[in-house]
């Protein structure tokens, strides 16, 4: 059994709806099978006033073992540096968290704003805000660039605006199993992050062909004109439904990147940036030259059935 504390910090709580819709495996089901011994969440835990000041005193006395220790949410380091903008019983969390991270066996930045800053560290970025290892897509944040838990491993990033629900808990159980998770090169486990959100998608069809969406509600690509990101976002998307159901292009909304350490991008997220014809961000792995000559071929080649499916009322 590993035991779990989740603390927020800067967060709208979305993270903690999706463990909440988490089903294969859920939350409750690791509780009961005895996989994970929740000390602390802010949403779950029913337990006296104080209970959670004392918890944190216990950890930092080593009187208490943290196994996983989870933040939701940017780390607020303003007003100058202080934290104070975010402070729990008149200490900041920021000192919070770095010391109860000191002591836990693994740290997960649970969500984009925990992993790198996510909307929250946007431009103007009023309150000084930084993800837990990471500023934006620069190593270092709360934790310097070389810190490692009791483990040996950096803070493992699940990023996502939210995180998908099974990468939540698929995460925890492994962590709980002793079952080692590799991570990329922005810490992000690669069991979940090693697919674009292109991969899977229902329009891939139209991309490929090049049959462009111009306005929201058509069938075709969102990706040429309307700011899809996600032949260049790694996420499970696609591959693991939400809710066993859809995602956001099979929904005929753009991908936003939301697992990326540069989300929200500072543009208009519904427009796709281009020189000439050619979007300035090319899908991964995706040579400028190749590209273009392969875009210049592929609208005419598109067989009828997609042409006429496009068209369909």
């Amino acid at each position: 059994m590993a035991n779990l504390l989740w603390l927020q910090t800067g967060s709208c709580s979305g993270d903690t709806m999706s463990l909440l819709t988490a089903d294969g495996p859920s939350i409750e089901s690791l509780i009961r099978s005895g996989a994970i011994e929740l000390l602390w969440h802010p949403s779950l835990t029913n337990a006296p006033s104080g209970h959670l000041a004392r918890l944190i005193a216990a950890i930092e006395a080593g009187e208490q073992a943290l196994d996983i220790l989870c933040i939701e949410g940017s780390l607020i380091t303003g007003p100058v540096g202080t934290g104070m903008f975010d402070a729990y019983k008149g200490r900041p969390k920021i000192e919070i968290v770095a010391s109860l991270a000191a002591q836990a066996q693994h740290v997960v930045a649970m969500g984009t704003c925990a992993t790198f800053g996510g909307i929250p560290a946007a431009p103007p970025n009023p309150t000084d805000c930084t993800g837990l290892q990471f500023d934006r897509a620069l190593p270092g944040g709360l934790l310097p660039a070389d810190w490692r838990s009791r483990s040996g491993q950096p803070v493992i990033n699940l990023a996502g605006c939210p995180v998908h629900p099974l990468t939540i808990t698929r995460c925890l159980a492994m962590l709980a199993a002793g079952l080692p998770l590799e991570l990329d090169f922005l810490n992000r486990p690669t069991a979940f992050f090693s697919s674009t959100v292109h991969q899977g998608c229902t329009r891939n069809e139209y991309h490929e062909y090049d049959m462009e969406d111009h306005q929201l509600g058509e069938r075709g690509c969102l990706y040429f004109n309307l700011g899809c990101q996600g032949p260049m976002t790694l996420a499970n998307c696609n591959s693991a439904l939400w809710n066993g159901r859809s995602s956001k292009t099979r929904a005929g909304v753009p991908c936003f990147g939301c697992t990326s350490p540069d989300f929200p991008r500072d543009v208009d997220l519904f427009r796709t940036e281009k020189i000439g014809a050619v979007p300035v961000n090319l899908p991964l792995g995706v040579a400028r030259a190749h590209y273009m000559a392969y875009k210049n071929l592929a609208l005419k080649a598109a067989p009828d059935r997609l042409k006429d499916r496009e068209m369909e009322p």
